[in-house]
């Protein structure tokens, strides 16, 4: 058990709809402890720049602004802290007298407070390090899902349904490629609106099964025989056979960002590839591609009631455990038993070494035997994340 000083604050990664309802929680929480709060600007970065921010001089009203405001509001990095780098941030730490740091971010974030953590312990430093999951590709393990991901997947389920409605309107074939890196389930948000089996998306492609090119355009034929029009979701992480990145076959340089993972967004270049093999080889008129992007993250407009409460209920879960235990630890999103009505969360602490640097995949049963397709469990998982205030739709033809 820590008594609360000294507590820091941090955002890393991509930004999500919701990630500021977690850093408002926690400030809230942990003034009602008479806690000294500052924050770090750009994450990790900022420690060791010492650039931070008092917290605690934050007004209510703002509090509750920046809680609803999408994008990180004390800034962020995509800096990947190796031993070196993480033994730095520890010595500013120890410096400025720090007991608690929450970090609000993914798997790389875990895994560095992983190694800050180890730090303290080495030298018998008393430091809680406290991880607050976030990321829209859900892909953080011993989670049910994470915040940010139910906003992100309304934001991919609306587009999708605009996107029916449009081809339905002049008939034509669309790929959507969308963010998830190596896990689908994003992705396969595409289909959480769906009215009926002849609306769009009719085919997804995953990262978690091999990306066939004569399969994919065969399954494109077939639904355009059918239907007269195919929309397809496609995963920015698909690949072949020998788990090569089909965006790195297709691409003549590779990009990284700064974790040293292969650059997967930025550029059309994967959809407009997709496009241009169907053209050439099926014929099809109406042929166009996108690359969803940014929005997925950070539009005003997606974001789900039901991910804003659990970012900022989980981020006061943390700050009560915390009073509880002594180690670090990662806070999580118990998993799921049954996924039946009604929808109920509960949250649940784990160890930083069982969360760090590790990759959740979609499960084998949320897709069909063909791995063109979800099936209804995965509608069952993740309909309740996207919320309620969904605009209904409805066509004549």
């Amino acid at each position: 058990m820590f008594s609360n000083k000294n507590i820091l604050i941090a955002q890393g990664g991509g930004p999500t709809n919701v990630i500021n309802m977690s850093l408002v929680s926690i400030i809230k929480e942990e003034k009602k402890l008479k806690s000294s709060v500052l924050g770090s600007l750009n994450g990790v970065r900022g420690i060791i720049n010492n650039k931070f921010k008092n917290l605690n001089k934050i007004s209510e009203n703002d509090l509750k602004v920046i809680s609803q405001t999408p994008g990180a509001a004390l800034g962020s990095t995509r800096d990947k802290p190796d031993n070196k780098y993480c033994l730095e941030i520890f010595k500013v730490l120890k410096k400025k007298k720090i007991n608690k740091f929450y970090y609000i971010g993914g798997n790389d974030s875990s895994d560095s407070l992983r190694i800050i953590s180890e730090h303290a312990n080495k030298t018998g430093y008393k430091l809680q390090c406290i991880h607050i999951p976030k990321t829209i590709d859900n892909d953080l393990v011993s989670n049910d899902h994470t915040p940010g991901f139910g906003s992100a997947a309304k934001y991919v389920a609306q587009l999708f349904s605009g996107i029916n409605y449009d081809v339905k309107s002049l008939p034509g074939v669309y790929i959507g490629v969308v963010m998830g890196r190596h896990a689908g389930f994003l992705t396969a948000s595409s289909a959480l609106l769906r009215q009926n089996n002849n609306d769009g998306p009719h085919l997804i492609y995953l990262p978690e099964f091999s990306f066939s090119y004569q399969s994919f355009l065969e399954d494109i034929k077939k639904t355009y025989i059918k239907h007269g029009k195919c929309i397809i979701a496609v995963s920015e992480g698909i690949q072949n056979k020998n788990k090569k990145l089909v965006s790195q076959e297709i691409s003549k340089t590779k990009e990284y960002d700064a974790h040293g993972n292969i650059q997967l967004s930025g550029s059309g270049s994967l959809g407009d590839f997709l496009a241009q093999q169907i053209k050439s080889k099926l014929k099809l008129p109406r042929v166009r591609a996108d690359t969803l992007g940014y929005p997925q993250r950070s539009f005003l407009g997606s974001t789900s009631e039901v991910d804003q409460k659990e970012a900022f209920e989980i981020g006061k879960f943390a700050v009560k455990k915390a009073l509880q235990v002594s180690h670090s630890f990662s806070a999580g999103i118990e998993e799921r038993k049954v996924l039946s009505k009604p929808y109920k969360v509960s949250f649940r602490i784990n160890l930083l070494k069982d969360v760090a640097g590790q990759t959740k995949v979609m499960s084998k049963d949320f897709y069909n035997h063909k791995q063109n397709f979800i099936t209804k469990k995965f509608i069952n998982y993740a309909l309740p994340l996207i919320g309620k205030n969904i605009t209904k739709t409805k066509s004549i033809i």
